[in-house]
């Protein structure tokens, strides 16, 4: 089939196109959403929301949980599903694809769910209450600190840097959390800290 087009007739075919994009792009082609929005509530009926920061890079992305089950009647909350969070500056709905795997980290049976320790010469580790888990961290920094701050330096000045210990906050760290972090590892002497997340 030989089709001839003139070029007044490629111009407004062309403008049409561009007309019908642009439409689309400025929210006048809601098919799509439409029709998620109709499936939504029956795939997320009778769940609760909780909003939450994902666990991985340093970006910080916005998430949202799905769990089902009533607290309030004694059932466990299982989660069941993990998304962006539409909501969140950061991300706007998106996640890569470790963020979009959250689910399969969230029910891994490698999970660690609570404290354990080696102890010196052990092959094992042995489970702990987080009473005990932080009761030991705190006295190791301590013996550590103590052992090693280093008060004055060689002109007499009073430091006080302690710099056989470094501090790494979480992904997950608001700006508020982690400038109370900062404050506390700062004070103790610690001069290598970092953040995961600039959020």
């Amino acid at each position: 089939m030989n089709m001839e087009v003139s070029r007044r007739g490629f111009m407004q075919g062309a403008s049409a196109s561009l007309a019908g994009t642009t439409l689309g792009a400025l929210g006048f082609g809601d098919v799509e959403s439409a029709f998620a929005s109709s499936i939504r509530p029956f795939k997320l009926a009778g769940t609760t929301q909780t909003r939450n920061t994902c666990t991985y890079c340093a970006v910080g992305c916005g998430i949202i949980i799905y769990s089902k089950g009533n607290l309030a009647k004694g059932e466990k909350a299982e989660i069941s599903y993990i998304e962006g969070d539409p909501d969140h500056p950061t991300n706007r709905g998106t996640l890569c694809p470790k963020g979009s795997a959250l689910l399969d980290l969230v029910h891994a049976k490698t999970r660690v769910h609570y404290p354990t320790i080696r102890k010196p010469g052990s092959d094992k580790f042995e489970r702990v209450s987080w009473d005990q888990a932080l009761d030991r961290v705190a006295r190791l920094m301590k013996d550590d600190r103590d052992k090693n701050i280093l008060v004055k330096n060689n002109d007499g000045v009073t430091v006080n840097r302690w710099l056989t210990t470094g501090f790494l906050a979480a992904s997950a760290t608001t700006n508020e959390t982690a400038w109370a972090t900062y404050k506390v590892v700062r004070s103790a002497g610690i001069l290598a800290f970092d953040n995961q997340a600039r959020v």
